[in-house]
């Protein structure tokens, strides 16, 4: 079974303005409600693609129950715990000439509710596969991911961290399976700049040697790097098309990674889906979908 963690989540309100005028009334026509968070989206995506998940984390007050509803709606099982202060945050995500964003804030979570999270990760057994990713809430402290690894260490659940900085460095002495940053996350870590594929490896396997056993590195349009705990080094350019809405991309890669080794048990497999799936919610205005990702794949 595959697990997901959302510490933050949140409902995204995305719209679309014309021209958009600072001090002005600036009017849509495009409106689009949706739950958002990095482990939500890798939920919906693993359904969108045929697998069953269980979405984790906090949701707090009316925006935490529209988001359980949402999810009913996508077919995705939630285990969520319920904080009592405060309300799940709403993302405001606009497009316009540029793209601007405003997040929310989240509830305030106390600490007899991450033990309750916990608890639930208690229950995971050997074999299932547990997803951490994105930001945390400054009410959670900041070694959350460290905690939650270091619990779960020698258990034989394969967890995969898609985090950045610190939050991903920390982990890597608990040999995450899999690791996702992207170019410019993984050049800020080693104070670089990094531009191309041949750029990231050797950076790549920095990170293995500090633990991670596998690493997959997105770079957008650029396509993907990903190096395996056997030291294969597997690269390909994007598949070509109309980039529509980069949100949610990195997480439909995670997705379709996980969708593609679950199937096959093999890495290149699992790196061509995850590249295509990450492309296809990229050029969609929702997340991928398993007949988008199977069009891409006939042309990568």
């Amino acid at each position: 079974m595959i697990y997901t963690v959302t510490f933050n989540p949140s409902l995204d309100y995305i719209v679309r303005v014309k021209n958009f005028q600072v001090g002005k009334v600036n009017r849509t026509y495009y409106e689009n409600i949706l739950p958002g968070g990095k482990g939500i989206n890798v939920s919906i995506v693993l359904k969108n693609m045929g697998h069953e998940s269980c979405a984790l984390g906090f949701l707090a007050g009316f925006t935490g129950r529209e988001i359980e509803d949402r999810l009913k709606d996508f077919g995705v099982d939630s285990d969520f715990i319920h904080v009592q202060k405060g309300f799940t945050r709403i993302n405001l995500k606009m497009k316009s000439d540029e793209e601007s964003e405003i997040n929310g804030q989240g509830p305030d979570i106390q600490p007899e509710e991450i033990e309750q999270l916990f608890k639930k990760l208690d229950e995971l057994k050997e074999g299932d596969t547990l997803v951490v990713s994105g930001s945390i809430p400054n009410t959670l402290p900041d070694d959350m991911y460290e905690r939650i690894m270091s619990r779960l260490e020698g258990r034989g659940i394969d967890i995969v961290v898609d985090a950045t900085n610190d939050l991903l460095v920390n982990v890597l002495k608990y040999r995450p399976f899999l690791i996702k940053p992207n170019n410019h996350e993984l050049g800020e870590i080693y104070g670089v700049e990094l531009k191309t594929q041949d750029e990231v490896i050797p950076y790549a396997k920095k990170l293995q040697e500090e633990g991670a056993r596998n690493v997959l590195i997105s770079m957008a349009g650029e396509g993907a790097v990903f190096i395996s705990e056997k030291g294969d080094v597997i690269k390909s350019p994007a598949p070509k098309g109309k980039v529509v809405n980069s949100v949610g991309a990195g997480d439909s890669m995670v997705a379709g990674f996980l969708t593609g080794f679950m199937e096959s048990g093999d890495f290149e497999t699992a790196f061509r889906m995850g590249l295509c799936t990450g492309s296809a919610s990229a050029f969609s205005p929702d997340l991928a979908t398993r007949p988008e990702v199977e069009a891409l794949l006939k042309i990568l």
